[in-house]
């Protein structure tokens, strides 16, 4: 299995890797074996109907950045294990944190409480 790498929207890529523009798209191309790639900001301005959706920015920076780290937990929940980011330290934790809940990963600090 692949290790979970976060990239920058300009950093280059494995040619092997397979970009995925949806999330039926990405658990494809879990099943078919292949190490799968997504912009999850991109996931979040695409539409059903294949519009591209609004341009970044335009609904506000606050739901942006909830909607992107929302797009990249559930990819990463899907088997996505590289993602492309302008927000790669917030990403990297949001899909750590869903690994660490998925069980393929053990989270990184644990605290037994005493009630």
């Amino acid at each position: 299995m692949t290790a979970l790498l976060v990239l920058g929207p300009d950093d280059p890529g494995d040619p092997s890797w397979a970009e995925a523009g949806s999330i039926a798209e990405v658990e494809e191309l879990v099943r078919a074996g292949r190490t799968v790639v997504v912009t999850p900001a991109a996931l979040v301005r695409a539409r059903p109907d294949g519009d591209p959706g609004h341009p970044p920015g335009e609904s506000g920076d606050l739901c942006e950045e909830a909607a992107e780290l929302a797009a990249a937990s559930v990819c990463a929940w899907a088997g996505a294990r590289v993602f492309r980011t302008t927000r790669p330290g917030q990403v990297r934790l949001a899909v750590e944190m869903t690994e660490s809940l998925a069980g393929r990963r053990p989270p990184t600090l644990t605290r037994r409480g005493l009630a």
